[in-house]
């Protein structure tokens, strides 16, 4: 793991969270349709776009205190199907094994028919807390989705569905969250949610950072700036440094 530089404080993390959970619990105050549970996002701002192709797999990032628990969170799965039947066979094996989360299994197939308007993408995005693919069709996935899943963060996560313990890949998946490549200089990472204690939401936030951070292709001296955000708040920043000097040519 890279060692953090001498700018970095750990306290701009508790007052970042602190601030957060204040701002969440003052707007659910003045409204009393309010209430929802909210997710709190760690955006990582580089100094320069990695020269690197985009990756629709994403890396996993483990954190200390789940963002979603099997017995509470819905889940969405999509599967490899063979002429609109395959998904059968991948819901029988989830009743069979009662499989903890999993509240829906799409076939790829029904993705790109019943699915394909962008109302329908929408619907679907909306229902289900996280989405969940077999990784060996997670290449096809971001045509057939849509805009929706990318603007919301709910691209699916990979899940092996080789193997025979499917109870145990979805709960692998609810333990951690994930960083996905965009291409840009910006990347966004879910890390925890506003019903948490102020002390998980900053444990998870150090190890996101610090696992994160150890895959950029310059570790922390590719890193511009780190801030913490809900989704419809400002970016508090809890780490800036100046940008490097551009180079000079002879």
């Amino acid at each position: 793991m890279a060692a953090p530089p001498k700018q970095w404080n750990e306290d701009q993390v508790q007052k970042a969270v602190t601030a957060l959970q204040k701002f969440i619990g003052a707007r659910e105050t003045n409204d009393l349709l309010s209430g929802d549970d909210e997710l709190l996002y760690l955006v990582i701002a580089l100094k320069k776009i990695p020269q690197k192709p985009r990756n629709d797999k994403p890396i996993r990032i483990p954190i200390p205190h789940p963002i979603y628990a099997t017995e509470d969170v819905e889940v969405c799965l999509f599967v490899k199907d063979q002429k609109g039947e395959g998904h059968k066979a991948a819901k029988n094996k989830v009743l069979e094994e009662r499989v903890a989360g999993i509240a829906k299994v799409v076939g790829l197939s029904k993705l790109r028919t019943k699915y394909e308007s962008h109302e329908a993408k929408r619907q679907l995005c909306n229902s289900y807390d996280l989405f969940a693919a077999d990784e060996r069709v997670l290449p096809s996935l971001p045509k057939l989705l849509g805009k929706s899943f990318f603007k919301t963060k709910k691209q699916p996560v990979p899940v092996r569905l080789t193997g025979k313990d499917w109870a145990a890949q979805i709960r692998k998946a609810c333990e951690a969250t994930y960083l996905f490549w965009s291409g840009g200089n910006s990347l966004t990472i879910k890390v925890a949610r506003s019903v948490m204690t102020q002390q998980q939401c900053v444990d998870n936030v150090l190890a996101a950072i610090t696992a994160a951070v150890d895959k950029m292709p310059r570790k922390w001296d590719g890193v511009q700036a780190l801030f913490l955000k809900t989704a419809d708040s400002v970016s508090l920043p809890i780490y800036q440094v100046l940008p490097d000097a551009p180079t000079k040519i002879e």
